[in-house]
């Protein structure tokens, strides 16, 4: 059956450095698919920078909604602007920074209704 998720209703993820809002999920109704909206603040020199991470055995996709950043992943960094999608492979560390003058607002989609189970946040 198809369903509306409203961005109203989303789950605040609480996650560090960023603000993400889960908007459909496994624990929400989904059955294989996580999209989560999620703001990163122009970076303050007193933050401590958030570590890599990796997702065991599925992709993420990032699209930009508005700002600028660069994701550094175990291939390489990409510099995101508006409008720029980037796909990281299944396991490989990566992280997204905020590089502009104001939030950074990513579109985050994942082929799994548990994003969290298989997610690895080694300690900075």
């Amino acid at each position: 059956m198809a369903r509306i998720f409203r961005q109203a209703d989303a789950k605040s993820m609480g996650l560090p450095g960023r603000k993400s809002l889960e908007i459909a999920s496994g624990e929400r109704g989904t059955h294989n698919v996580t999209l989560r909206l999620v703001e990163i603040p122009v970076a303050n020199s007193a933050d401590k920078p958030r570590g890599r991470h990796r997702h065991e055995g599925f992709e993420e996709c990032i699209h930009v909604l508005s700002g600028e950043g660069r994701t550094e992943a175990d291939s390489g960094e990409f510099p995101l602007k508006t409008g720029d999608t980037l796909v990281i492979p299944p396991g490989e560390m990566h992280v997204t920074r905020n590089t502009g003058g104001e939030p950074l607002v990513l579109l985050c989609f994942f082929p799994v209704g548990n994003v969290a189970a298989r997610t690895r946040e080694p300690a900075a």
